[in-house]
């Protein structure tokens, strides 16, 4: 179906959508709407930012809201944003770190990350769109498409922290007393952590180990894992930026091509995607990186399975790994 005959569809959509609030609105049985507008704030219609550089009229506040990014999703339902459907993992599921939490709140599945869907889109009726800027779950060129469905926001969760993108969302959705908390409770958690531990001496370095054949990207000192591991003491190794072999730089990775690896030299190294024994028995036995520090050190640990992508739920499982690790 092509875009001219979709647009149409989507403005029929929204239209239906809108009358369906209003009557909402006027029903004498709102308790769930005044809850939640009890807790909400600021003036509406309200401007974002996008990551972008362009904005977004945001003309009240969101009560269904599509992400386009599973990477998004977690952040959403930690500030109890109203996401009702989101793109899945490219294996059609939810990320595990997350999945009771969206279960809960009955969200549904849209598409597989790099498979979208815009009739999907259409029928999910949203009244606000969450786009990512990178990553396989990104959807920058279909933002005009999106945009005559629902008004459609761009964040960049690869170039910050998961809780600065709360903040963002918070500011979008009406939610920030709830962002707020959300993050306040993550930090003390941190903090907590932090005067537990003893970190080793030296640096450490972050990778998503992937063998040979491939790119294998390790973390930047500015990144999320980066940021959060500086948080809880450690001192992160950056990656040369001349390694990196995709066309756009990132502030999160450097994709870095296998034998760079043997390069880094660090004391420490951080598994991505990995537990300890995972850690172990990928990046710690290959034999090309036997001469690395941290695989002569036997400092080579799993940041958590689920810690490729960063959320209050991922970052909080780091946190207690790490503890178990490090802890005094």
């Amino acid at each position: 179906m092509s875009t001219v005959r979709k647009r149409p569809a989507a403005l029929l959509v929204a239209l239906v959508a809108a009358v369906g609030l209003i009557l909402a609105g006027c029903s004498s049985g709102g308790s769930g709407s005044d809850a939640q507008d009890s807790t909400s704030s600021g003036d509406w219609p309200r401007t974002f930012k996008n990551s972008d550089g362009t904005t977004t009229e945001i003309p009240s506040r969101p009560k269904n809201i599509l992400s386009t990014s599973v990477s998004v999703t977690g952040t959403l339902l930690a500030i109890g944003a109203p996401v009702t459907t989101t793109a899945s993992d490219a294996n059609g599921e939810f990320f595990p770190q997350w999945a009771d939490a969206a279960d809960k709140a009955g969200v549904q599945k849209a598409w597989p990350a790099g498979s979208p869907d815009i009739e999907a889109a259409i029928a999910a009726a949203p009244d606000l769109i969450v786009v990512a800027a990178t990553g396989q779950d990104a959807m920058v060129d279909n933002i005009a498409e999106l945009r005559d469905i629902a008004p459609t926001i761009v964040v960049d969760y690869g170039g910050q922290t998961w809780q600065d993108l709360a903040t963002e969302l918070g500011e979008a959705t009406g939610l920030e007393k709830q962002a707020q908390t959300a993050v306040d409770e993550f930090d003390g958690l941190v903090a907590d952590t932090a005067s537990a531990i003893t970190v080793p001496e030296g640096e450490a370095d972050i990778v998503s180990y992937r063998g040979p054949g491939g790119s294998n990207p390790i973390g930047r000192a500015g990144g999320p894992h980066g940021s959060l591991l500086k948080a809880l003491g450690f001192t992160i190794e950056e990656p040369n930026s001349a390694w990196h072999n995709q066309p756009e730089p990132r502030a999160d990775f450097v994709f870095a091509d296998y034998e760079h690896l043997t390069e880094l030299t660090a004391g420490t190294t951080f598994v991505l995607s990995a537990d300890n024994a995972k850690a172990r028995s990928g990046f710690a036995a290959d034999k090309v990186l036997a001469n690395l520090p941290a695989v002569k050190n036997n400092q080579v640990y799993g940041l958590g399975t689920n810690s490729f992508r960063m959320d209050k739920y991922s970052a909080t499982e780091i946190v207690e790994g790490v503890r178990a690790n490090f802890g005094k």
